[in-house]
């Protein structure tokens, strides 16, 4: 009798283990998931630390960058930390400035607090300043046409050596072609449309400065209208210098560039019908010789390039394949025919 009390009383034991057991493992991790949590990876440290997030990111690959940074301890316990208390949604793009001496929960409340971000604007390649200014209304920083103003109003033009306030003040848009294409970091609380177009024209001049003392042939604002025209007619390097040689070879014998770029820049829907090309326009450069006025978009350091590095060539014609965007060369208007009959069906 005593020996089967006795067996009783282990099984008893063993199976009140069990839960003590479970118990024990999840009170260890839950003081792990608060020290991981609530404590800094160093709270003597408030050196400030660049953090970018990125539009679309999962919590998931935010929190992964934040321990790649060296900011946090453990990227799963703050992940089950923002699901669990729903802060996930909570977070917002942009560039924040955190430090090693801030917990988890400090690192979500600023990267969820608009007034801490800085906003990320990517201005892409052959953008115009009307679509910079979409840009800007859209992410809610300015009223529709606020940039646009702000270009228009623009009288710095002895900073920068590369403006030719002769040429350029006459434009409707005097900056188009020399807001740099880029990514740049806006503080909401403190943005102005003039302060951004300070930093792009910055931007341009650190980008441009060099290739300006190289410049031999024609002047800089031609330069950067055919730099322009470029950037949206063909976009591989090779491409663009090789149109840049004809565009220059049309150009210096008073033949008309015939680019439909130009003339996109002055259509409303960013289409060409019948009644687009009769435009007696100076953008229409299928109807008038030379180059239009001023740039037509804001152009990478690539069209530029090819804008005073041309490739000579015996073409004279060139079209782009509606369906792959390759680039068919002419030498004649009859093989430019050609073309254009198999390849713009």
């Amino acid at each position: 009798m005593a020996f089967y009390s006795y067996n009783k009383n282990k099984r008893f034991y063993r199976f009140l283990a069990i839960p003590v057991i479970i118990v024990f493992v999840l009170l260890i991790g839950y003081i792990k998931y608060r020290t991981f949590i609530y404590s800094p990876v160093d709270p003597s440290d408030n050196n400030s630390i660049s953090f970018q997030v990125k539009k679309g990111q999962s919590v998931k690959e935010i929190t992964n960058n934040l321990e790649q940074k060296g900011l946090i301890k453990s990227p799963f316990s703050l992940y089950l930390h923002a699901k669990l208390n729903h802060l996930g949604e909570n977070i917002i793009a942009g560039r924040f400035i955190l430090t090693k001496s801030m917990n988890g929960p400090s690192i979500l409340e600023a990267l969820s607090n608009a007034s801490k971000a800085q906003f990320i604007l990517t201005v892409q390649e052959g953008l115009t300043i009307k679509d910079i200014d979409a840009k800007l209304v859209e992410m809610e920083l300015i009223k529709p046409g606020n940039f646009i103003q702000e270009v228009k109003n623009f009288n710095n033009w002895e900073a920068y050596t590369f403006l030719d306030k002769a040429t350029l003040s006459k434009l409707d848009l005097p900056l188009e072609g020399y807001l740099y294409p880029d990514t740049y970091f806006i503080n909401p609380d403190e943005f102005e449309s003039s302060d951004l177009i300070q930093l792009m024209l910055n931007n341009f001049e650190k980008k441009f400065s060099k290739l300006q003392e190289k410049i031999k042939r024609h002047t800089i604002s031609q330069i950067i209208t055919m730099a322009s025209i470029i950037e949206n007619e063909v976009k591989s390097s090779k491409d663009r210098k090789t149109v840049s040689g004809i565009m220059w070879k049309r150009f210096e014998s008073d033949w008309a560039l015939g680019a439909d770029a130009t003339l996109l820049y002055i259509t409303t829907d960013r289409t060409i019908d019948s009644k687009d090309l009769a435009l007696n326009s100076p953008y229409n450069t299928r109807k008038n010789k030379g180059l239009p006025p001023g740039p037509i978009c804001n152009p990478s350091i690539d069209s530029i390039e090819a804008a005073m590095y041309p490739t000579s060539s015996d073409y004279w014609f060139y079209l782009t394949t509606l369906d792959t965007g390759k680039v068919i060369y002419g030498k004649t208007n009859e093989e430019h025919n050609l073309n254009k009959a198999k390849y713009l069906k």
